[in-house]
């Protein structure tokens, strides 16, 4: 799937459709730490990752970028530091002018005026003033791997993210679990359209027949009974 169809694909879909996708498809749910959050709320971004591992100067992400392709992702490996910011304007404006569709980071942002100003996506954990505090000797795999949470990714990952967070994909798998999103998603529709004519969520998914197959079979789960009954809801 290249750049132009993985966005036109995502348009429509949010990161709850695709970890639903990837819970329907067998794979690990891979979600950076909850309050990761756009900077610009409403903005969307994917793309495949471009990691970078943050050391306390920004020579790093310079040298991504330069390997960089239209429409990849920058994620950052900060460690999850929230006594300093790592990216701020210079950076978000470079990557922009090198095409990519976004950032993401294991850490904190700054220039906060400056990147809505800018425009393109940027996820953090939040903003601080202060820049980098430390200067620490850069890892090998600086350029090769990026731990974001309790996540670790590679360029053969893919990164989506909207106002509920961010999330990983393998992009081996992309397919599948697009195809399986879109499934789910309209599903859902179906079902909303459903609720606002009057028929409760409860009628379509066959609550009361739940119920009495828990009574008679302690075991049975409410996700059994939506795949029987194809409900999307929790996957």
């Amino acid at each position: 799937m290249n750049h132009t169809e993985l966005a036109t694909r995502f348009a429509s879909l949010t990161t709850a459709h695709l970890a639903d996708g990837c819970l329907r498809a067998r794979l690990t749910v891979r979600c950076a730490p909850a309050g990761t959050r756009g900077v610009i709320p409403e903005l969307k971004l994917g793309g495949r990752v471009l990691p970078a591992r943050h050391s306390g100067s920004v020579d790093v992400f310079l040298e991504a970028l330069t390997s960089a392709r239209p429409g990849d992702v920058l994620v950052v490996d900060n460690r999850g530091r929230l006594d300093e910011s790592c990216v701020g304007d210079l950076i978000t404006a470079e990557a922009a002018a090198a095409g990519l569709s976004g950032i993401v980071i294991w850490g904190l942002h700054r220039d906060t005026a400056e990147l809505r100003e800018i425009g393109l996506p940027v996820y953090s954990l939040g903003s601080l003033s202060t820049g980098p505090l430390h200067l620490n000797d850069r890892a090998a795999d600086a350029l090769e791997a990026a731990t974001v949470g309790e996540w670790t990714v590679t360029t053969d990952d893919l990164v989506f993210g909207d106002d509920d967070g961010v999330l990983f994909v393998p992009a081996a798998q992309a397919d599948e679990v697009f195809r399986l999103a879109e499934s789910i998603r309209d599903t859902e529709h179906r079902q909303a359209e459903k609720i606002r004519d009057g028929v409760t969520l409860r009628e379509q998914v066959r609550f009361s027949e739940f119920l009495a197959h828990r009574e008679s079979d302690p075991s049975y789960t409410f996700r059994q009974h939506l795949r029987a009954k194809d409900g999307a809801i929790e996957e």
